[in-house]
């Protein structure tokens, strides 16, 4: 299915997100699931999505918002999201941001982000990153 999860102690079982889209680090997996609510939580975030930069393996996580509003102080949004990441062990490592007017996503659905898509405009060089 190229879905992953992961039993927790109870023995419930967590949907993680796609096969093909989790990041591939030097120090291990990122899942876009449980690393995107962190940032979700965040009232100026209308989507978010975990990337990956360079090659698998050794790839460098970023996060790429969609926000809720056109105005939004790029400063203090990055500094937030920086809090955010370093709140929570498995984000901790992530450190690049960049902010996206409107995801590409499934055209049937209007929910599917297409991550592969976000991380080629990143790498690209016509993207511009969160700094606080």
């Amino acid at each position: 299915m190229g879905d992953t999860g992961c039993l927790d102690t109870d023995g419930r079982l967590w949907f993680c997100g796609r096969k093909a889209e989790r990041v591939e680090t030097a120090a291990g997996p990122l899942y876009t699931e449980p690393c995107e609510q962190v940032f979700r939580a965040h009232p100026q975030v209308a989507r978010c999505a975990l990337i990956g930069l360079g090659a698998r393996g050794s790839q460098t996580p970023a996060i790429i918002v969609q926000p809720s509003s056109k105005h939004f102080d790029r400063v203090k949004l990055a500094s937030e999201l920086r809090a955010l990441a370093l709140a929570q062990p498995h984000t901790a490592g992530i450190t690049h941001f960049f902010h996206h007017p409107k995801f590409p996503v499934d055209v049937r659905h209007n929910a599917k982000i297409h991550r592969l898509t976000l991380a080629a405009w990143a790498a690209s060089g016509k993207s511009e990153e969160l700094k606080s």
